[in-house]
This record gives structure tokens, C-alpha cells and sequence, in this order.
């Protein structure tokens, strides 16, 4: 059903990009008055009709027949006057802004259900196993934003903490370490100043709590992964990983990995310097290729800024093509025995393009929970190759941003 909804009403319409800007300001507004003025002032301009009975899903027609129906009675004339076609028109206008402020908050809940696999890690992992006992396996993200003070980086340091135990404690006996369930870490969650101008506090500060968070994982052997945020962050993160990595607490140890973005333009050289830095120190990092989820901010970014150039391919096959070649050289045999490559991805072409190079079974794919269901059944059934699942854990209300990227980037 949401797949549909999404469908019909993508971001590429004005109603869809209008439901979304509703959906997360209605998390963000405190007081009912307030909410029922915005929805006033946002359904009523949108053209619903057009997208009466364009779906083939019930659910779709059902709902655009509501926010047509709303959408009038939400511009019905609200003359203070007393005849009776004013005051009903007024009591159904009363009636209306609460009822869609209820399916808003219904809507982005059903939403969760699909987009986030539970609320805390036990609820998650408790969701999960269903899929853990058809052989798939998980990677676990405690859903959050950028720490934007000293008390939200210890909230997310404690929420990481908590997955790790738990992950550690419920971990089943499997044959091979590689699929065991792992946890991957936002460092911007980790610190509110994570930033190229604060280098010596991210190399100081930073490092010692994602110190700390390994030096857990390792006791309780949980893989830990670095996901990639935006491109002026690269050279830092790997500045920070590289110290990690070559700290004494994580050497020899070969879980501790990263994400790298097939869709910047240095892609290829982030893979040889990490191949590199694996053959000085003789330990595996396993490594997420995935195409990258920041597109539209980089390129907004790069405009204001006045750059000459992007970060970033600016055309989707020039990523595709990107992601290829990164593919192609993390299975070449100059890589075997550095790298674990993890290739995440939705595009059937690219499956398939990366199951004919693989010419050894020590790789993986990863997805996102509630995307790629049919692809990635297909695979098992054909392949035999494992599929892990990036698994968003969180409350409703931390979903908004995750689930604007995930639509975006689709």
C-alpha cells in the first residue's frame, strides 16, 4: 500500500512534495491551533483531482478522495455570521483540521512500520528474526540526525551502546563471523562539532567515544560500520578511521569498517588508499559500496558555496558507471584479502552485473528494510549469497529525515 501512495504521489509532484512538508512539520509543531492553521493554509491549494484514480490501489483512490474532500472543506467560507450554512460550514471546517492532523500522524506511523523495523533494538531484533532464520542478516542504525549539542551526541552515544550489548548477547552461533548481525554508527550523531574546522577536537574528542563504542563491540565481537555523510566531511572521517583502525585496541581485529559513496567523483581513490592502509596493517575492513543518499544537498551546497565543479556526479549513470568500476575493482585480486566487500544497492542491473565479476564468494549485498523484498528473495533462491539488511531503529518522530533521503535518492 505505501509503495503505491509513494508512487502516486512522488516527489515529483507538487501534492507529494506538499504531503511530505506537511507530514514533518506536523512532528514539529507543538500545539494543535497551529497544525490545523498550516493544514488550512497547505490542503487547500493543491489540486487532488488529478490524481483521482490514476492508481490501481484502493488505498491510494481512497485516500486522494479525502484530501480532495478536505481540501474543499478546508477552504469552505468562514464568514462569522450566523445563518446555518456558515456555522455548519464552520463546524465541518472544525471538525476536518483534526481529523487530518490524525491521519497525518496515522499516515507517517504506517509509514514507520514499513520504512523502520522497530522502535528500540530489542523490538527490532525481536521483528528481525523472521528474516534471520531465511538466512538474511542485519545491519542495525539507531535513527538520529546530526548531535547538535554535548546532550544529544551522549543520547546517541548511549543508544549505540545499548544495540551493541544487545546485538552482542542475542547473536546466533553461524558459521561463518561475516554474517553475524552488525551496528552502523553516524559520527556526526557522535559529536556536535563535527566539522573540518574543528579537526583537532574530532581527532581528540571524537575519537576517544568511538574508541569506547569499539572497544564494546570487540568485547562483545559486534562489526561496527561508519556511514558516509556529506563529501566535505570525507578526508576527516578517514583521518579519524585511520587512527581507529591503527589504534591497539582494534588491530587484528578486522570488523571494524566503513561506507564509501559511489556517486563521488573520488570514489576510486577512497578504495585504493583503503586497500593500502589494509595491506600496511595485514586486518580486513569490510566495506559498504553503496551510491549515496546526500545528491541534492551536495549540489545545493556546491552552488551557494560558488564552486566550479561538484563533489559528486551530477547524472545517474554517471554514478551507475562509478559504481561499476568501484564493484570491478573491489573483486579484482589485487583486493582479495584487504577489502570484505558489502555491495548495497536496489538496481537489478547492477545485482547482476557484480554477481558475473564475483569470481569468489567473499562478498555480500546489503538493502534497506521494507525495499528490494522481491530482488533480494530472487537472489538468495539463485545465488546462495548473503544479504544483509540496513535496518533503521527508532521512534516515528526520528523517521522524517531517513525517509526524505530514502525517496529522494529513489
Amino acid at each position: 500500500m505505501i509503495d503505491a501512495l509513494l508512487l502516486e504521489y512522488s516527489l515529483d509532484t507538487k501534492e507529494g512534495i506538499l504531503l511530505m512538508c506537511l507530514a514533518e512539520a506536523l512532528m514539529r509543531i507543538p500545539d494543535t491551533a497551529t497544525a490545523d492553521a498550516l493544514i488550512r493554509d497547505k490542503l487547500s491549494v493543491a489540486d487532488w483531482k488529478s490524481h483521482l484514480k490514476n492508481s490501481d490501489s484502493l488505498f491510494v483512490n481512497a485516500s486522494t478522495w479525502g484530501l480532495m474532500l478536505t481540501g474543499k472543506v478546508v477552504t469552505l467560507d468562514a464568514k462569522q455570521d450566523g445563518t446555518p450554512t456558515n456555522v455548519i460550514n464552520r463546524l465541518v471546517n472544525k471538525m476536518s483540521e483534526p481529523v487530518i492532523r490524525q491521519a497525518m500522524h496515522q499516515a507517517m506511523k504506517i509509514m514507520g512500520h514499513q520504512f523502520v523495523l522497530g522502535r528500540n533494538i530489542d523490538e527490532a531484533m525481536k521483528n528481525g528474526k523472521p528474516k534471520r532464520e531465511q538466512g538474511f542478516t542485519y545491519s542495525f542504525d539507531m535513527l538520529g540526525e546530526a548531535a547538535l549539542t554535548s546532550t544529544d551526541a551522549n543520547k546517541y552515544y548511549n543508544d549505540y551502546l545499548t544495540a551493541i550489548k544487545a546485538v552482542g548477547q542475542d547473536k546466533s552461533p553461524s558459521d561463518s563471523p561475516s554474517s553475524d548481525p552488525t551496528v552502523s554508527i553516524k559520527l556526526s550523531a557522535l559529536h556536535p562539532r563535527y566539522e573540518v574546522a574543528n579537526e583537532a577536537r574530532v581527532l581528540d574528542e571524537m575519537y576517544r567515544s568511538v574508541l569506547a563504542l569499539l572497544i564494546h563491540a570487540r568485547e562483545h565481537n559486534v562489526g561496527i560500520t561508519i556511514d558516509a555523510e556529506e563529501a566535505d566531511r570525507l578526508e576527516l572521517s578517514l583521518k579519524l578511521f585511520e587512527k581507529l583502525y591503527r589504534s591497539d585496541e582494534v588491530k587484528g581485529w578486522g570488523r571494524f569498517g566503513l561506507v564509501v559513496q559511489a556517486y563521488s567523483k573520488r570514489a576510486l581513490p577512497v578504495l585504493t588508499w583503503l586497500a593500502a592502509l589494509a595491506k600496511q596493517q595485514g586486518d580486513v575492513i569490510p566495506l559498504r559500496l553503496v551510491k549515496g543518499a546526500y545528491w541534492d544537498s551536495e549540489l545545493k551546497l556546491s552552488q551557494q558555496a560558488g564552486y566550479s565543479g561538484y563533489p559528486v556526479f551530477t547524472r545517474k549513470e554517471g554514478t551507475d558507471t562509478s559504481y561499476l568500476a568501484c564493484a570491478r575493482l573491489l573483486l579484482s585480486e589485487h583486493f582479495s584479502n584487504l577489502i570484505y566487500p558489502q555491495f548495497a544497492t536496489h538496481n537489478a542491473h547492477t545485482v547482476s552485473a557484480i554477481v558475473v565479476m564475483a569470481t569468489h564468494s567473499g562478498y555480500e549485498f546489503q538493502r534497506l528494510h521494507g525495499m528490494g523484498d522481491a530482488l533480494y528473495n530472487h537472489v538468495m533462491a539463485m545465488h546462495q549469497t548473503l544479504v544483509r539488511i540496513y535496518a533503521p531503529v527508532g521512534s516515528h518522530k526520528d523517521l522524517l529525515p531517513y525517509l526524505v533521503r530514502r525517496l529522494l535518492e529513489n
